[in-house]
């Protein structure tokens, strides 16, 4: 999300030389974990597909499914889209770059709605060892550790999600949603928020600090992305396998953790909970409102799959729903 985006700006200096470079770790799956992967995905609604189209009588909605971060891909996937989107009466982004840019300026000159502002710390509410290593893999990504020890850790769980490669990413946040912004603005279309940057940063601090700190310390090796994780993320959203970047970041997430099989899964559980279920529900309320236009929802493609997702939301709404060219 272009949030995470934003701070980064603000906290880091980026240079602009290098780009990501890994492996893609879909190559080494054994022939046992590729078919539990596949089994896993054949149970889930709408697994793939970057762009379809849900109709329902005189409204016809472009679902894009979007990756927040740069790949130059990325430009022929839009001059193909072009002709069609730039049809339409109006985008609708998780959060429009308008707002986004007003939040960014008001964060520059208050950064408080991601830093823990009274009370004990991160040094103070975390064991010896797991702030060690949790500060030590921050500083891999230039926040140093007496700044990661006041920031909400809501925050830090999605910084851990970037690898340090992409420090170094030249215009590493010109994603789709980007481009989307940049097409819709060259053809004078209306652009629309599906959420409120108060209200998303309201739903991450939902939970007692002390459950976020907690949860922080357990899932910290499975949120952890690499140069490897970032390829195999890119490749599979290209090839518009958005269901198998979930379950397999689900399935090394389990690997890497330490954790129980139950144990992870209620984290995972309370992650996918508060990051796509109750996102998608409140999206969908403004979503089933659009009548009788052409509209674009651009939104992150981890949204589009799964009993909760919004492919599948609006067919049980009655939308008639056709996978389109991406």
């Amino acid at each position: 999300m272009r949030l995470l985006s934003i701070c980064l700006c603000l906290l880091l200096p980026i240079t602009a030389h290098a780009t990501c470079e890994g492996r893609d770790l879909r190559l080494d799956l054994s022939a046992e974990t590729q078919a539990e992967l596949d089994r896993t995905i054949s149970d889930i609604p709408f697994p793939e597909g970057n762009h379809w189209i849900a109709t329902k009588d005189g409204t016809v909605l472009h679902l894009i499914g979007t990756l927040h971060t740069n790949d130059a891909r990325m430009g022929p996937v839009v001059d193909r889209l072009t002709p069609v989107l730039s049809q339409a009466d109006a985008f609708y982004f998780e959060v429009t770059k308008n707002e986004m840019d007003a939040f960014e300026k008001d964060l520059s000159k208050d950064f408080s709605p991601v830093l823990i502002t009274s009370g004990p710390t991160l040094v103070d509410l975390m064991s010896e060892d797991d702030w060690a290593a949790l500060s030590a893999t921050l500083a891999e990504r230039g926040i140093p550790s007496w700044m990661a020890a006041k920031m909400r850790p809501w925050f830090l769980s999605m910084m851990l999600g970037i690898p340090p490669c992409l420090m170094d990413t030249p215009e590493f946040d010109r994603g789709m949603d980007t481009r989307l912004t940049e097409l819709a603005e060259k053809h004078d279309i209306p652009q629309h928020s599906l959420e409120r940057i108060d209200d998303l940063i309201a739903l991450f601090d939902s939970h007692p600090l002390e459950e976020q700190v907690a949860s922080l310390a357990r899932l910290a090796g499975a949120l952890q992305a690499g140069n490897d994780q970032m390829i195999t993320m890119a490749n599979a959203y290209i090839e518009e396998q958005h269901a198998a970047i979930m379950e397999l970041a689900k399935m090394q997430g389990l690997e890497v953790s330490g954790l129980t099989p139950e144990e992870f899964d209620a984290e995972w559980h309370n992650f996918e909970d508060q990051l796509l279920v109750q996102r998608n529900a409140n999206w969908m309320e403004k979503i089933l409102e659009l009548k009788d236009q052409t509209a674009v929802i651009a939104v992150g493609a981890g949204h589009l799959s799964n009993d909760y997702g919004l492919l599948n939301q609006l067919q049980q709404a009655g939308y008639t729903l056709e996978r389109a060219e991406f």
